[in-house]
């Protein structure tokens, strides 16, 4: 490629990132992502793309003397990629990429620790782990605690943080003793910042931007430490922007009043972060002088420029892929967004719903005594993607409902349901069926529960239609997991919204829930059905 051609691929890559400056000796860049989520191939918009992120951090190799490359976990779960290939795919094409450091997102442990040993043994990155310690498991020995790069002389040290697996990583995919991240965040940092002597200290974590429980977050570690300078974070999905600081602030005082540098750019590697660090100043840098852009990840790099090696080991998978992605099975009469309220959270709770109901009228056909359902809780988290008005295609279930979890049908008193539903209202809702109505006040905190017209009584046992992985008490639903346990489906829940999906084309119907939200603000002490008057067990 010609100096012209070079500067016509890269020109249009970056926007408005300076890109073609001189390098130096005294400058250290780091590109960063985080739960980029299986997205190998682009969107639908032309963002993303693993190739397309292989092409900007190569291009900035290519100008840049001092590259460090670091992905702040979940790189895996969200696409047919993962559903099929279980890591076949993204592990290899990550290594093709070039990372230096990696971390565990929570979707690392979707399909167990042994497969996931596997692959992170085959790593050409550094796995760092702080607070997980996995001695006496298969993934014994595979992480480092912290790791130190010398540039120019100066010493840059990283450590990785992970989340509390406790009601996010289901119990059978992982066992691990874990360390509180605060403690364990400012003791790493204490110990490269005073003894090893760095000079720049960086945390990679996966626990969080925006508090959603009682857990710690990064803006928690910031606030609490003295020795961090930059917090590169995944998790939340939260997209932190320079050029839009007052939504999701970058910088974040420290115990000391100094500022902490926080970066995370959203999910699917829609967008790569930069940070630029000038070395001279180091080791005194304040958060303010540590620069940080975004690069949009886009479609505008011509064919040619991709990664040939990358394209060929991709073919086969994309195959497939495209295959499942190809058949169509259903038409939507809406567009249908990934929301915690709305459209597709009340598509997948009625859907539960339906087929739980089909269950017990099996069952009580042939004269088995099975109580009727109540109604139905499915988690907005294994809704992985939203639907498009039109066609519904094969793939594009299996795709947004990736989980191997099943639908189960359980036992669960009313108090504990309350429980449940308190935090869900904090959260921002669930997804509950038709017949369900969660009130809250103006700051989402729960008020009552109604069910068919009437407030929940507390003391009473309803028939639940769930998920496996809810009714173990995940997704911070912990008081789930009191219940009593009727049945559970043979089948993975994907399988069972393909059947009723297709039985709905097969009458001729479209796919049209209701979109009106059903956890909703408290007006009045009238009933939010009816208008009337609410009765009281």
């Amino acid at each position: 490629m010609n100096g012209f051609s070079f500067i016509k691929v890269l020109l249009p890559i970056l926007g408005a990132v300076t890109f073609f400056s001189f390098s130096s000796a005294e400058k250290l860049v780091i590109l960063h992502t985080n739960d980029t989520h299986s997205t190998i191939d682009l969107l639908p918009d032309g963002t993303g793309g693993i190739l397309q992120r292989k092409a900007i951090f190569d291009s900035v190799r290519n100008v840049e003397k001092n590259v460090i490359t670091v992905d702040a976990g979940d790189v895996v779960q969200g696409t047919l990629y993962f559903k099929y290939f279980k890591g076949d795919v993204e592990y290899p094409l990550l290594n093709m990429t070039g990372y230096d450091y990696r971390i565990l997102g929570n979707h690392e442990f979707d399909n167990g620790m042994e497969p996931l040993a596997s692959y992170y043994r085959q790593l050409n990155s550094i796995p760092l782990s702080a607070n997980y310690d996995f001695s006496g498991t298969v993934l014994d020995g595979v992480f480092k605690e912290y790791d130190i790069k010398v540039i120019d002389g100066k010493k840059i040290g990283f450590f990785g943080i992970n989340i509390d697996p406790v009601g996010i990583i289901s119990n059978k995919n992982i066992e691990v003793a874990f360390k509180d991240p605060l403690i364990t965040a400012n003791e790493m940092a204490s110990y490269l910042k005073n003894k090893e002597n760095c000079d720049l200290v960086i945390a990679v974590t996966h626990i969080g931007y925006s508090k959603i429980n009682d857990k710690a977050t990064d803006v928690d570690i910031a606030e609490s430490s003295e020795d961090i300078d930059i917090i590169i974070g995944g998790h939340t999905h939260t997209l932190i922007d320079p050029e839009n600081p007052d939504e999701y602030p970058s910088l974040i005082p420290n115990k000391n009043g100094d500022n902490v540098r926080i970066v995370q750019v959203g999910k699917q590697g829609i967008y790569i972060g930069k940070l630029s660090i000038d070395l001279e100043d180091l080791p005194n840098i304040k958060g303010e002088n540590i620069v940080y852009e975004l690069i949009p990840v886009t479609n505008r790099f011509p064919a040619d420029s991709l990664d040939k090696n990358m394209i060929a080991y991709l073919a086969p998978f994309k195959e497939s892929v495209d295959k499942a992605n190809n058949i169509v099975i259903a038409k939507s009469r809406y567009e249908l967004p990934k929301e915690r309220l709305g459209g597709l959270a009340n598509l997948t709770a009625d859907i539960g719903y339906a087929i739980g109901k089909e269950f017990v009228d099996s069952l009580r056909n042939i004269g088995i005594d099975i109580p009727e359902i109540d109604m139905s809780l499915m988690n907005v988290g294994g809704i992985r993607h939203h639907m498009a008005q039109g066609n519904i295609t094969e793939g594009q279930i299996l795709a947004t409902y990736p989980f191997s979890n099943r639908i189960v049908i359980i036992g669960l008193k009313g108090s504990d349901f309350v429980d449940a539903m308190k935090v869900s209202a904090l959260k921002g809702g669930e997804a509950v069926s038709s017949n369900v109505r969660v009130v809250t006040d103006n700051s989402g905190n729960l008020i009552r529960v109604v069910i068919n017209d009437k407030e929940i009584d507390p003391e009473k046992e309803y028939v639940l239609v769930t998920i496996d992985y809810v009714a173990q008490g995940n997704d911070d639903l912990v008081s789930i997991a009191n219940h009593r346990k009727i049945w559970e489906a043979d089948e993975e829940i994907s399988a069972s919204i393909l059947r009723w999906i297709r039985n709905q084309n097969a009458l001729g119907l479209e796919i049209a829930p209701d979109s009106t939200p059903r956890f909703v603000i408290d007006v009045s002490e009238q009933d939010v059905f009816t208008g009337k008057s609410v009765e009281k067990p």
